[in-house]
């Protein structure tokens, strides 16, 4: 596996652990070698995801991962110093899952918290 598509598919398989979704979840990305590769793409095929990119030169298509990265770069990352990689791979981590995901309002989604929106939409699911 090459470094670029090792960074995508290293991402994803960490995300991939804590989710409860069902085959079809959508995955959309940039068109970034990394999520561009055979490795990515068979990882995304393997646990049952359709990969979605954005059209060439279509910003418009990805402005839901450019809000967040924008939010996150914001809110926490230019606030923060990291002396590793891995240190920031950690704090990141926990803004994303115990803050970002989980108490942070998103007017996209009712105003609901990603951890709410996506809990109600398997309940409506199974009912």
């Amino acid at each position: 596996m090459s470094k670029c598509s090792g960074v995508g598919a290293g991402s994803f398989s960490d995300a991939w652990e804590g989710l409860a979704a069902a085959d079809g979840l959508l995955v959309h990305s940039d068109r970034g070698i990394q999520y561009a590769s055979k490795e990515f793409r068979k990882i995304l095929e393997q646990n049952g995801c359709i990969q979605s990119m954005s059209r060439k030169g279509n910003s418009w298509d990805n402005a839901v991962a450019e809000s967040f990265f924008h939010t996150l770069k914001t809110q926490f990352i230019r606030h923060h110093t990291f002396s590793t990689q891995r240190e920031a791979e950690l704090a990141i981590f926990q803004y994303i899952e115990a803050y970002y995901n989980r108490r942070r309002r998103h007017s996209a989604n009712g105003w609901m918290s990603p951890f709410e929106y996506e809990n109600r939409q398997v309940t409506q699911r199974v009912a």
